[in-house]
């Protein structure tokens, strides 16, 4: 039986696809397809908004991604699964994407917030307080 972490971690898994897929796909949109089937030795910087925006939402990502894997990956391996704190970053990274790529400034931190206190929940459940 799969535990919410481990359904967190493949659900996180697909998160990531669509974050590279929206920022490949947005700057995509500006560069063209030769540019990035190409080896892009010149090294090009996207001008849309939301291209840019899609950018730095999956840098934040990956910046974050380390430490929700490490944390996810030490419940599981400890068996001290079933807290909040897994499906709170889950649910906080799939919000940000889309609130992100609008424009919507406060919301946007109020999701990053939201995935800090999942990690921080699971960084407790692992201390067992």
């Amino acid at each position: 039986m799969h535990s919410p972490e481990l359904y967190a971690l493949e659900i996180s898994v697909l998160l990531f696809i669509v974050h590279v897929l929206a920022q490949s796909t947005l700057a995509g949109g500006e560069f063209g397809q030769p540019y990035l089937l190409g080896a892009r030795d010149e090294q090009r910087q996207v001008n849309g908004l939301t291209a840019r925006r899609a950018e730095r939402a999956l840098k934040n990502f990956v910046e974050n991604y380390g430490a929700f894997i490490a944390a996810d990956l030490a419940l599981i391996a400890t068996g001290q699964t079933g807290g909040w704190g897994a499906a709170i970053w889950i649910v906080a990274r799939i919000i940000y994407l889309p609130i992100y790529l609008s424009g919507v400034p406060v919301a946007r931190t109020l999701c990053w917030v939201a995935s800090i206190v999942g990690l921080l929940m699971m960084l407790a459940r692992l201390a067992g307080l």
